[in-house]
């Protein structure tokens, strides 16, 4: 296919020397503007692309809202353009340029402000929330992630990306972005992270590492760069966040209060078996000690057993204390549980442990889990030494 389109014409118009389509348009050919033509314009058939999966930015939890990654982490490739042949003009209905229904484009969250402030933190909140969070994206590729996020048929419904401004340019695309996103009618929300120079300040210092801008000069110096090429971004923010006497899950918080809607922010519990013989498991927030009950080993028709196994789970929970203490122990979980939702914390690794690992606490954690299961937790059981001996 050529770029100009011809069809055939009748003497009159061979004679004059232009088409009568030439005559109404004034022109001596088609012309098209490169990328989406009219037949893929109806048949939604313009570009593939692919994107690379985004990770959240690594913060550090162990200082206010602490100053997030500077590498550039983000992906995105994107496919050849559309070749279909011409059509007829006609219009699709009801579809984006895209070819993909209004519906389906996925909510944008674009998220930026001074570097320290806590963008990282801000995007694992959106994160631990459901969001599909790209870290370090640059701001040309956000309407071509918001393209793919539509086209993943409701997959990817939200979309968090979190940008910094490192020079003019990257601010211009950032800006052109933007207007793109609006002209296809993306709802979007931009949150800015703001924090004093003082608190900035010691957080970089805390860390000791250099400001992003401030090359050869001081870490202020940096700083005062960076707020001098947000200052318009700032003013176009939906949301801003002062961090500057706000501490990690204090920012966290503020980020629920604003993107969890009315839902409680869910609370995800590992329960974990294990043989005290073995170790205790590094990750465990909580550890319950089951030698206070018999030991099923020590009875010859239950040893070759599991606590999987319904005799040696009945024999367990029917020793004095067993009911009671599942019981009581349950109860626990659900007052620390609440606790851990207002700190923000959304997982929580659940310890059970014997001397082997192999009977009761495996008996245990299978129905401790299934307690939290019933009370609404998304529960993992897992029996890390369980056939080991």
């Amino acid at each position: 296919m050529t770029e100009h389109e011809t069809r055939p014409t009748t003497a009159r118009e061979h004679a004059a020397g232009t088409t009568a389509r030439e005559q109404a348009a004034g022109t001596t050919g088609r012309e098209h503007a490169p990328g989406i033509t009219a037949r893929e314009e109806a048949a939604g058939t313009a570009g593939q692309g692919t994107a690379g999966e985004g990770t959240a930015g690594q913060g550090d939890a162990a200082r206010e809202a602490g100053p997030d990654r500077q590498d550039d982490g983000a992906q995105v490739s994107t496919g050849k353009e559309g070749t279909g042949k011409e059509g007829t003009g006609k219009e699709g209905t009801g579809k984006d340029k895209g070819g993909v229904p209004e519906a389906a484009i996925p909510e944008l969250v674009i998220i930026s402000g001074m570097s320290g402030a806590g963008r990282s933190t801000a995007a694992k909140c959106l994160e631990d929330l459901g969001w599909f969070v790209v870290d370090n994206l640059p701001p040309a590729l956000i309407p071509t992630m918001v393209e793919l996020g539509a086209r993943s048929q409701g997959n990817v419904a939200r979309i968090a990306v979190v940008v910094d401004v490192r020079g003019r340019r990257f601010f211009d695309n950032l800006r052109e972005s933007l207007a793109d996103l609006d002209a296809r009618g993306v709802t979007r929300r931009i949150v800015f992270l703001e924090s004093s120079d003082e608190a900035l300040v010691r957080r970089f210092e805390s860390v000791r590492r250099p400001h992003p801008l401030q090359g050869d000069g001081r870490i202020v110096d940096g700083i005062a760069a960076e707020r001098e090429l947000l200052r318009e971004l700032r003013g176009d923010a939906d949301l801003v966040i002062d961090t500057s006497s706000l501490n990690v899950h204090e920012l966290r918080a503020k980020m629920d209060a604003q993107f969890a809607g009315e839902e409680e922010p869910e609370l995800r519990a590992t329960v974990m078996s294990f043989g005290f013989k073995y170790g205790l498991p590094v990750d465990a927030d909580l550890v319950a000690d089951m030698r206070f009950l018999p030991n099923p080993h020590w009875v010859p028709e239950l040893r070759p057993f599991t606590g999987l196994n319904e005799e040696v789970s009945a024999y367990v929970l029917n020793q004095p204390g067993a009911k009671e203490f599942l019981d009581r122990y349950a109860e626990l979980l659900q007052l620390v549980a609440a606790g851990y939702r207002r700190e923000g914390k959304r997982y929580v690794t659940i310890a059970v442990g014997c001397t082997g690992g192999k009977h009761r606490s495996v008996a245990m954690s299978e129905k401790l889990a299934a307690r939290l299961a019933a009370e609404g937790v998304e529960t993992v059981v897992v029996h890390r030494d369980m056939g080991r001996e």
